[in-house]
């Protein structure tokens, strides 16, 4: 469960970047700039013979540096390493070994993480026989690659891939608990709601190991529903992390949300939704994951209606407006029996699936109520059907998927809602072509 994670790491200016973009392609990197840092901090993905990965692109490591800035980019690299399940050392075939190279191997066998010497800018077969020098650093084969021109990247890829056993990543089967994370920006709370969760529950299994080297997930029940707190480790240690802890919440937040049916998103009352809690609200509607907006110390907060301070929340995150909203204080533990509750609310409308019959009907009803057209030409939904769940994905077949505005899939996705619920879940709207009943070219 979950995806194998690898940290691209070595000295400034040896490629990590452009392998990062070259691996992600046209997909949307997950997590944006990290402030007070020399560059970007980025983490996307990509999937390889059937297999989805995580690729972290970290900063350049200057081990002896006395920039703080530098310092920090190193520690942000040392924590990727440490999230990683593979590490990908990157140095570079056109400038040779240097003494950095030889600092970091140096950190790298202190790893127990698997690392592959990659000798990145070997064009031309003169520089991949002179990456050979690379094997003084002890680090095992080197692999030479051009990740300017995609030469040997392949072979990079299997690698990794031939690294991690296909059993390690597999779902596991027959498992109907509501897999539940606990996300949100630092010091809002999230330890304290998962103590007051756990401490008026009863433990069945905690902690049990997660698929990650050091996650842990931590079992329970609530009447007849059985829960999954999943990466409670992560919750735990966030705090002890100094300098990088926003980058390493972000993380911790993405491998958990990875893992995940519903996240729950800790919002502290006191002060409000702010932009950090957006980012993070970002990744579960980027991830397709079930959603509960918990705003937490709620008994801290005096002079303002619940329901005002819901449309507050709601506007600041208008991309999660299908979100419910749960009121709680983890310190009092009120309202915390209600935040279960809407999880396991959220669970079963992620996973619901609508019968074709009655999904056609509610399109045919939307249409025929707003029909739509652009520039004289009118948008035909010939029928729709489910494909998948978790979340709700629908793929509807019409005449020209380029007519579809945003703001029509808009409605055609409030009508959803009107008509089935889908609490606390994204839907995935797909449209095709299809070949009308007029001769229109279809595909």
């Amino acid at each position: 469960m979950g995806r194998p994670v690898v940290a691209i790491v070595g000295r400034p200016n040896v490629g990590k970047s452009t392998l990062f973009n070259r691996l992600i392609g046209q997909r949307h990197a997950i997590v944006e700039d990290t402030p007070g840092i020399t560059r970007d901090r980025l983490y996307g993905t990509f999937d390889w013979r059937g297999r989805d990965y995580v690729v972290i692109d970290t900063g350049g490591i200057v081990p002896d540096a006395d920039d703080p800035l530098v310092r920090q980019a190193r520690a942000q690299a040392e924590l990727a390493m440490d999230e990683a399940d593979i590490i990908l050392f990157l140095t570079d075939a056109r400038e040779g070994l240097s003494p950095l190279d030889e600092q970091i191997a140096e950190l790298l066998r202190k790893s127990p993480k698997p690392v592959i010497l990659v000798a990145n800018k070997a064009e031309s077969e003169q520089r991949q026989f002179s990456a050979a020098e690379f094997y003084a650093l002890g680090l095992g084969e080197v692999h030479p690659m051009s990740a300017t021109h995609g030469t040997g990247v392949a072979d990079i890829l299997d690698v990794i891939h031939q690294s991690l056993p296909a059993c390690d990543w597999e779902e596991e089967p027959g498992d109907e608990a509501v897999r539940v994370a606990i996300v949100g920006r630092p010091n809002v709370g999230k330890s304290s709601l998962l103590n007051a969760i756990l401490g008026q529950e009863r433990v069945i299994v905690s902690p049990t190991p997660g698929t990650t080297r050091d996650a842990v997930d931590t079992t329970f029940e609530r009447g007849n529903v059985k829960y999954v707190l999943v990466d409670t480790a992560g919750i735990r240690r966030t705090g002890k992390v100094q300098g990088t802890i926003e980058y390493y919440t972000m993380l911790r937040a993405h491998r958990a949300i990875d893992r995940c049916d519903v996240a729950l998103l800790v919002v502290d009352a006191s002060e409000g939704v702010v932009d950090g809690d957006a980012r993070v609200g970002g990744l579960t509607q980027d991830a397709g994951k079930g959603c509960v907006i918990v705003v937490n110390k709620w008994d801290q907060v005096k002079g303002v209606q619940m329901h005002k301070y819901a449309q507050d929340v709601k506007a600041a995150l208008p991309f999660l407006d299908y979100a419910p909203i749960a009121f709680c204080s983890a310190l009092t533990g009120r309202g915390v029996d209600a935040v279960l509750d809407t999880a396991a609310t959220v669970a079963q409308n992620h996973a619901l699936r609508i019968p074709t019959g009655e999904l056609n009907r509610t399109i045919a009803e939307a249409v025929d109520a707003h029909p739509y057209s652009q520039k004289g030409r009118e948008l035909k939904i010939y029928y729709a059907t489910m494909v998948k769940v978790k979340p709700p994905t629908i793929v509807l077949f019409v005449n020209n998927p380029q007519l579809v505005h945003f703001s029509y899939e808009r409605y055609l996705l409030n009508s959803l809602r009107s008509a089935f619920g889908f609490v606390g879940t994204p839907i995935r709207l797909h449209f095709r072509r299809r070949e009308d009943q007029d001769g229109a070219n279809g595909r």
